[in-house]
């Protein structure tokens, strides 16, 4: 009987295991394409965490399950379970899983975010190389192409290629190669968020952050406020252009030839209308900021 209970154990254990796997493999289908070298890791820690919180789930549901149809008292047995207490084993064992499941969850995704090497506003502690797993992802180039300067503000993002003294309100970026930018916000705090790559930063006012990560995919992705930054702050979103280094560098040099013009604002666009139709809902608004002039608008 002792022995068909431990197989039965290992068999359960085995089972869970098999659909926990599975579970973890079907998360990587719910997010965006990997667009980012860093996509790849975080779509890795959170493979891990739906794997292992798959497992306790069912464990867990499956010990009550089996505990209401197999263990349950009788219908009119209304007598007390024999008191159990003092039982030492059972309590470092509960204590014991937790703190080691905490530690491995912990040590797990800092070394994640380490590898990641995005730096962020405390780059003096992260280490600044990737992983040798993963650094056929990024090909050869370890350097910043160039340090592009992004600028947040009611309502708008504004992006500066200083070395081709370009500005765009669409942010173009070369594939495989290290992007570092130099991120500023013109008033309240707002959020850098591109779901293809996995990325947020925070922006606050009157910091420089540098940011750093590597494209890996072309296409044309979005970049979204990720902080509640206002009235229009749903319209604070644009494009991300990921293109070959020889499309960038054609784009720079397009873009560099054309005179600034005031770019297409939604947030001043629906506020202009809003003010000419008389259209007042009783609540404050904060007036958007100008529409910037940029060589490139989106």
């Amino acid at each position: 009987m002792k022995i068909r209970n431990i197989l039965i154990l290992i068999g359960c254990a085995i089972a869970l295991t098999g659909a926990s796997l599975w579970m973890g493999e079907q998360a990587y289908s719910w997010f965006p394409p990997q667009a980012a070298a860093e996509s790849k890791l975080i779509d890795e820690l959170f493979s891990f965490l739906v794997t292992l919180g798959t497992f306790i789930f069912l464990g867990v549901t499956g010990t009550v399950i089996y505990s209401i149809i197999f263990h349950r008292a009788g219908k009119y047995d209304t007598s007390d379970g024999p008191p159990i207490e003092g039982n030492i084993t059972l309590e470092v064992v509960w204590t014991t899983i937790p703190i080691l499941l905490v530690l491995w969850i912990a040590t797990y995704s800092y070394n994640i975010y380490a590898e990641m090497a995005i730096q962020g506003p405390m780059e003096a502690m992260h280490i600044h190389t990737m992983a040798s797993a993963h650094a056929a992802t990024m090909e050869s180039t370890t350097e910043p192409v160039e340090k592009i300067e992004v600028l947040a503000k009611q309502w708008a993002w504004v992006f500066r290629y200083p070395n081709q003294n370009v500005t765009s309100t669409e942010l173009h970026l070369p594939v495989n190669r290290r992007i570092s930018l130099a991120l500023q916000s013109a008033d309240v705090l707002h959020g850098f968020y591109i779901p293809a790559f996995r990325l947020k930063q925070d922006i606050v006012p009157k910091q420089t952050i540098d940011f750093e990560f590597t494209p890996i995919r072309p296409g044309k992705y979005r970049l979204r406020d990720s902080q509640f930054s206002g009235t229009y702050f749903a319209a604070m979103q644009t494009d991300v252009v990921v293109e070959s280094i020889e499309d960038y560098n054609h784009w720079l040099k397009l873009a560099a030839t054309q005179k600034p013009v005031p770019a297409n604002n939604q947030a001043a666009n629906e506020y202009a209308q809003k003010i000419k139709g008389g259209f007042t809902t009783g609540y404050p608004t904060v007036v958007p900021a100008p529409p910037p002039l940029v060589n490139f608008p989106s």
